[in-house]
């Protein structure tokens, strides 16, 4: 246990120092701030959960004492608690019951329920972290609203055609829109990274021999429909004034990133065994890459209908000896 502490601490330190590198303002600071999660996540899912809440207390207290209790609140909110709660999940397990005996066997947590979960902690962390560093609401959406503004007036500056005719009126109403949608935007951003994270981590501790569950099938990933009761949630709240309105926004953009997700997974399933699966899940990735937004709507909107219909590739029955 004192082993698994030290370990944890060790993690933690990690996680914090990676953390503390963007003040260098480099594209590899930026890189190595970016990874700030795995440590928790490696040691949360490779030791156990207690290990990960170790390595996040550690983290967050380095943060306080050496920049400010607000960086170490931030980065416990932002960084430490989504990674010791999805490698917590990541683990839960209980034996089969066969008949009403144990079968022996463990049935972990399901990897839909994991991807709705990792959408929702990145909607809360989101709207918490932006609420400890701008306070007041008015004060965030101004903030927002200023740095969509000089994003725009940039881009016109880098090609002109696309801001002629604009009065300064049309600007700040696009301006305010696109404000509307930030929460959305990051919410989406946030939740593929902590999937990413997530996979890393898990990869990492099996490829170690530490992963206590078996490799799920990923392409078998399917959101469970009462998951779809937050894009609900999430409609009826994003109409409603302050951090309540920004939280729905951005649990829509979380829980469609998640069914973005959703799709991806389910072209990998339904092409399984197809002639040519390879080139075509290649051409996909490069289509997600060059279109962007426009590749990840799609795909959500078919991660919607796969979560609704719940129609899956129909499983084969074993060769018969």
């Amino acid at each position: 246990m004192v082993r698994h502490t030290g370990i944890g601490v060790v993690a933690g330190l990690a996680s914090a120092l990676l953390i503390g590198v963007v003040v260098q303002a480099t594209p590899l600071a930026l890189a190595l701030y970016l990874l700030a999660p795995l440590p928790i996540l490696i040691v949360a899912m490779g030791w156990s959960h207690r290990t990960g809440l170790v390595a996040a207390a550690s983290g967050t207290l380095a943060l306080a004492i050496v920049s400010s209790p607000l960086r170490g609140l931030a980065f416990l909110v932002s960084t430490a608690l989504p990674a010791w709660w999805l490698g917590y999940l990541a683990l839960l397990g209980r034996p089969k019951a066969s008949g009403g005996t144990p079968s022996g066997e463990m049935e972990w947590y399901p990897t839909g329920r994991l991807l709705a979960w990792v959408a929702v902690t990145a909607a809360i962390a989101l709207v918490v972290v932006v609420m400890l560093s701008s306070g007041d609401h008015a004060a965030y959406q101004e903030r927002v609203r200023r740095l969509a503004r000089a994003m725009l007036q940039l881009q016109m500056q880098e090609t002109p055609s696309r801001g002629a005719g604009l009065e300064e009126d049309d600007l700040a109403r696009i301006a305010e829109r696109v404000a509307g949608l930030a929460p959305a935007i990051m919410a989406t951003t946030f939740t593929l990274l902590l999937t990413f994270y997530l996979w890393a981590g898990a990869r990492v501790v099996q490829i170690s021999g530490r992963l206590a569950r078996p490799w799920p099938d990923l392409p078998a990933t399917a959101l469970p429909r009462r998951a779809l009761w937050g894009l609900v949630i999430g409609a009826v709240l994003s109409v409603a004034p302050g951090y309540a309105g920004a939280f729905g926004v951005a649990l829509l953009g979380a829980l469609s990133a998640a069914l973005a997700l959703q799709g991806l997974a389910a072209l990998h399933d339904r092409s399984r065994g197809k002639p040519g699966r390879t080139p075509l899940l290649i051409g996909l990735y490069v289509l997600v890459f060059l279109t962007q937004g426009l590749a990840l709507a799609a795909l959500a909107l078919f991660g919607l209908v796969v979560a609704l219909t719940g129609r899956r590739r129909p499983v084969q029955a074993p060769p018969v000896a």
